[in-house]
């Protein structure tokens, strides 16, 4: 359903806003061993969250990778997905087909609209910060 530039993306938020969780900043290498990436791609998808002022990055040898703490509250998976992959999961086809609607509908239409809505919705009453409190790091894993 995600790209795999989303897919990292929300790895790698969620392993910063870990971090940022407990004052520490995470480097590029740190956070694509953490999440079985290539380190360049990552770079980019990094740079993306960047520019969107969703992460902060910090130069120099101290620097890092970092989620404000008032930011975590803020910030929603649906932020993440949106600067990565727009808004092309809420209103595509689940069979890829260039046109497919209410009128025109492929034969998952119907069964996939209410997928998409409780996606939707999923993403977007998610916060970093409640993602981040109600996770178990030692159930929850972000490789494999």
């Amino acid at each position: 359903m995600f790209s795999k530039a989303c897919e990292y993306g929300l790895r790698a938020i969620i392993y910063i806003a870990q971090q940022s969780a407990q004052e520490v900043k995470v480097s590029l290498v740190h956070i694509s061993e953490a999440i079985n990436s290539p380190q360049a791609f990552t770079a980019k998808v990094l740079q993306q969250l960047t520019r969107n002022n969703i992460i902060k990055s910090i130069k120099g040898p101290y620097g890092g990778f970092v989620i404000e703490n008032d930011k975590m509250k803020s910030i929603k998976l649906s932020d993440v997905v949106k600067v990565l992959d727009g808004d092309t999961i809420y209103t595509g086809c689940g069979l890829g087909l260039s046109e497919c609607n209410e009128n025109s509908p492929c034969p998952l239409h119907f069964k996939f609209v209410e997928i998409r809505s409780k996606l939707r919705s999923m993403l977007e009453t998610t916060t970093l910060k409640t993602l981040v409190e109600d996770m178990d790091t030692e159930h929850f894993f972000l490789k494999r």
